[in-house]
């Protein structure tokens, strides 16, 4: 019966190295990557309050620049705190994210397309204070 009970662990652990280098496939932040990310994403974020509260800009144009903070942010993140790169599962995390905002920037130009053009071919509104 010892054989039996000798046999299960080995048959499970067969290939006689641990699993520990599993993990080392993923990337783990340090510190540092995760205070750099922390203090970006703080000045990518008030500078864009700033801009909003003090009215520096024209609306366009302060539009405009939140947008492109908020992409900066967005790569910030992926990079600092999701630890995407060309490497990481052979390249095939930052194709799905292609993929990903291939599909978001058809779905909100085709929106926005629809909105402007339902906006502007809209019948004329009947104003009711002129009903009898």
């Amino acid at each position: 019966m010892s054989s039996t009970a000798d046999a299960a662990p080995a048959a499970t652990h067969s290939h006689g190295h641990s699993h520990s280098h599993e993990h080392a496939a993923h990337p783990q932040g340090t510190l540092k990557s995760y205070a750099i990310g922390f203090v970006l994403s703080v000045i990518l974020t008030a500078i864009p309050f700033w801009l909003v509260m003090s009215g520096a800009l024209p609306m366009q144009a302060t539009a405009i620049t939140i947008i492109g903070f908020a992409v900066a942010q967005i790569l910030v993140h992926m990079i600092c705190f999701l630890h995407m790169n060309m490497k990481s599962e052979g390249g095939w995390s930052m194709m799905a994210l292609l993929f990903t905002l291939i599909l978001v920037v058809i779905a909100l130009s085709g929106s926005l397309w629809v909105m402007y053009h339902l906006n502007t071919n809209m019948m004329p509104g009947h104003d009711m204070s002129q009903m009898p």
